[in-house]
Order: C-alpha cells, then sequence, then structure tokens
C-alpha cells in the first residue's frame, strides 16, 4: 500500500480545519457527504468518497448539538475513512475499510471536541480581560485566536492520518478482526434507519400518513429513483399547501 506523499494530507487537513471553522461561522456545507466526495475526488475515488460520505449523512440525520452537547463528527469520520478506503486499493472491500475507519473516527472525535471547546474558553477569558481595559484590538485578537482549538483539533489528526495512513494505519487495519470489519459494516447498514426513525419520530404521522405511504408506494412498487420521489413530494408539498390557502393555513 503506498501513501498519499504530503501534498493530499496537507490540503485535506487544511479542509478539515476549515470545515469545523465554516460550521461554527454558520456556514452548513461542511457535511459528511461533501467532504466525502472532495476527498474521493483528491484521492482518485469519487465513487468511495460519496458512498462513505452518504452512509455517514444517514448516520448524523436527527443528531444535533442541543444546549451544546457533543455528537460524532461525521465530516471528518468521511475525511479519514474515505482516504484511508482508498488506500486500501484493489482486492480488498474499500467501502468496508473505509467504514470501519470513519464510525470509530467520528465517535472518538468527540473528546477532541470537548478538549477544543475546553481549550476555547481560555480565549474568551483572556477577551474579558481586553473588555475591562477597554482594548478593543485585543478582544478582536483573542476571538480570532480562539479559533485555533477548534481548527487544530479536525486538521492536525487528519492531516496525521491520511499521512501515516500508509504505514500505522494499514498495520491497523491488518490487525483488526474479521468479526470487528463485520460489525463496523453492520453498523453502517443500520445506523441509517435509526437516523430515519428519529426524523420519523418528529413528524405528525397520523396526521400525514398518506404522504408517507405514497412514498412508500413510489418507492417500494414503482421503482422510482430517491430524486424522483423527492421532485415528487415537492410537488405534492407545493399543491397541498395551495389548496390550504398557503403557507400560513397550512
Amino acid at each position: 500500500m503506498e501513501g498519499y506523499g504530503i501534498f493530499i494530507p496537507i490540503v485535506l487537513g487544511i479542509w478539515a480545519y476549515i470545515s469545523i471553522i465554516g460550521t461554527l461561522t454558520g456556514l452548513w456545507w461542511a457535511e459528511a457527504l461533501i467532504s466525502g466526495a472532495i476527498t474521493g475526488m483528491l484521492v482518485g475515488d469519487f465513487n468511495l468518497g460519496l458512498q462513505i460520505g452518504a452512509t455517514l449523512t444517514l448516520m448524523s440525520l436527527g443528531m444535533w448539538t442541543y444546549g451544546g452537547a457533543t455528537m460524532p463528527d461525521f465530516n471528518t469520520g468521511a475525511i479519514i475513512g474515505t482516504a484511508i478506503g482508498a488506500l486500501a486499493g484493489a482486492g480488498t472491500n474499500s467501502l468496508e475499510v473505509g467504514l470501519a475507519v470513519a464510525i470509530p473516527t467520528s465517535i472518538l472525535m468527540t473528546q477532541l471536541d470537548i478538549l477544543a471547546r475546553a481549550s476555547t474558553t481560555g480565549f474568551i477569558h483572556a477577551a474579558d480581560k481586553h473588555v475591562e481595559e477597554g482594548n478593543i484590538k485585543g478582544v478582536t485578537k483573542m476571538h480570532l485566536l480562539g479559533q485555533l482549538p477548534w481548527g487544530l483539533s479536525r486538521g492536525l489528526p487528519v492531516f496525521l492520518a491520511v499521512w501515516l495512513g500508509a504505514g500505522p494505519v494499514q498495520k491497523v487495519i491488518d490487525w483488526m478482526p474479521e468479526w470487528f470489519m463485520g460489525s463496523m459494516s453492520l453498523a453502517g447498514k443500520m445506523l441509517p434507519a435509526l437516523g430515519f426513525a428519529l426524523l420519523l419520530s418528529q413528524m405528525d404521522i397520523k396526521k400525514y400518513w398518506p404522504f408517507l405511504l405514497i412514498g412508500y408506494v413510489l418507492l417500494g412498487y414503482v421503482n422510482m429513483p430517491i430524486m424522483g420521489i423527492a421532485l415528487a413530494g415537492i410537488a405534492i408539498a407545493i399543491v397541498y399547501t395551495n389548496l390550504k390557502g398557503g403557507v400560513t393555513n397550512g
């Protein structure tokens, strides 16, 4: 198994850094599906990136950092999982290898997320002192520096994992027992269903069950692609809303 050299690990590390900072500023384009696709293009396996990114995106459905609580970092997991899975190369199930790395990575990143949050408070307390002194430039500087713990908590692990992937990470993958690889593959199939279940639990199914039934018929009997079902759902929602007298009466 050959590695990526230094360029791709640096680029992916920077992307991971930018992703978490963008998320903190309200730019929600840093998702597992997008990062998986971008990583796939960089490492030469776009299809693998889409598969891993889509799987992790489905896992994240219904999850959110309510009250500041941390959650698995599926975005970082998609980057590392895609890069390592692609390194496995031909003759192996790169998707299983990628998910076997991506899922534990996503969960492990919760610990680094907590560390980043704790480290950032030091800059905020420093900013408080500058506020007392009326030093606006100092406040601005502390807020800008406050991004470092967040960015490095993602960028550094991604850089090291992808850079060292050809050697140490592969040894870890080879060491993983078959039952573990099978468990990760099974989790990759079950967790998306859990994500959908969480979403359905928040919907008023008793009131809107006919729409759920229509979607099931289109998928199960008509074999309509997901994109087609989504477009049909949008059209039905628009017609339903108009018949109800507009958005305010929907």
